[in-house]
C-alpha cells in the first residue's frame, strides 16, 4: 500500500503567512497606485502655468508661421516643435499635466497656491513672511507700490500688463517678440524680486517678449516658470 505525504502542522502555517505576505504585498501596490497624486492644471500650480502657457506661445509662433510661411519657416518650425518637446518633458517632471496648453497672459490664474508648492518656495527661501521683511527693509513694499520697480529704468515702457515666460530656445541670453523688431534690446524687470535682465530681440514670437532659457534664468524665481509683475522697457 502507498504512503500519502502530508503536510505537517508547522508547514501549514508556514505557507499560510507566505500566502498572507505575498497577497498583502500586492494589497499595498494596489492601493499606493490609486492613491499617487493626479497631475496639477495650470489653474492649480503657478509652475504649471508658466509652462503651459511657455508651451501655448511655442504654439502660437508655429501656427502664425504656418499661416505666413517664408523661407525659413520649415526651419522655425521645427525648433520650435522640439522646444514643445522639452516643455512637455518639463511638465512631466514638475507633476503637471503634460501637453497642457495656454496663450501668454490668458492663462488661467491659480486661486491660490498649492501647499506643495508653498513649501517648495519656501523650502528654497522665497516664504512669503520672509519674502515680505526682506522688501520692508529694502523700502520695496509692493503693497505701497505694487507696479513699480524699486530702480525705474530710463527705457521706453511697453507692453504693460503683460506677462513674460521662457520661450524654450537655448543659447546665449535673448529675447523673442512678435511687437519688437528683431535687434531692439530690452530690459526685462521682474518685480516679485527685482531681477532684471537686458537683451537683443534675436527672432520672432508668439507673444509681446519671450524670453530664453539662459535670459529667463537671470530674472525668475526658483521653481517658477511665469512671472507674472513684470516691467518691459525698450532701451535701445
Amino acid at each position: 500500500m502507498s504512503r500519502r505525504r502530508t503536510l505537517s502542522t508547522k508547514k501549514k502555517i508556514a505557507l499560510l503567512v507566505s500566502a498572507a505576505s505575498v497577497a498583502g504585498g500586492g494589497a499595498f501596490v494596489m492601493a499606493s497606485t490609486s492613491n499617487a497624486a493626479p497631475p496639477k492644471t495650470a489653474a492649480e500650480s503657478s509652475v504649471c502655468q508658466g509652462l503651459a502657457t511657455a508651451l501655448g506661445n511655442n504654439e502660437k509662433f508655429i501656427e502664425g508661421q504656418k499661416a505666413n510661411p517664408d523661407a525659413q519657416s520649415q526651419a522655425r518650425i521645427a525648433n520650435r516643435e522640439a522646444v514643445i518637446e522639452q516643455i512637455k518633458v518639463q511638465q512631466e517632471a514638475s507633476g503637471c499635466v503634460v501637453g497642457e496648453s495656454a496663450q501668454g497672459s490668458q492663462a488661467a490664474a491659480p486661486a491660490a497656491p498649492p501647499a506643495e508648492d508653498q513649501g517648495q518656495e519656501q523650502g528654497q527661501g522665497q516664504g512669503q513672511d520672509q519674502g515680505q521683511g526682506q522688501e520692508q527693509g529694502q523700502g520695496q513694499d509692493q503693497a505701497a507700490q505694487p507696479e513699480a520697480p524699486a530702480q525705474p529704468g530710463s527705457g521706453e515702457q511697453v507692453c504693460n500688463g503683460s506677462t513674460v515666460t521662457l520661450s524654450g530656445e537655448g543659447g546665449a541670453p535673448a529675447a523673442s517678440s512678435n511687437v519688437l523688431p528683431i535687434g531692439t534690446k530690452v530690459k526685462v524687470t521682474n518685480l516679485d524680486n527685482n531681477k532684471s535682465t537686458t537683451v537683443e530681440v534675436t527672432s520672432v514670437s508668439g507673444s509681446c517678449t519671450l524670453l530664453n532659457n539662459a535670459a529667463f534664468e537671470q530674472v525668475r524665481e526658483p521653481g517658477k516658470f511665469l512671472i507674472r509683475r513684470a516691467v518691459i522697457e525698450k532701451v535701445g
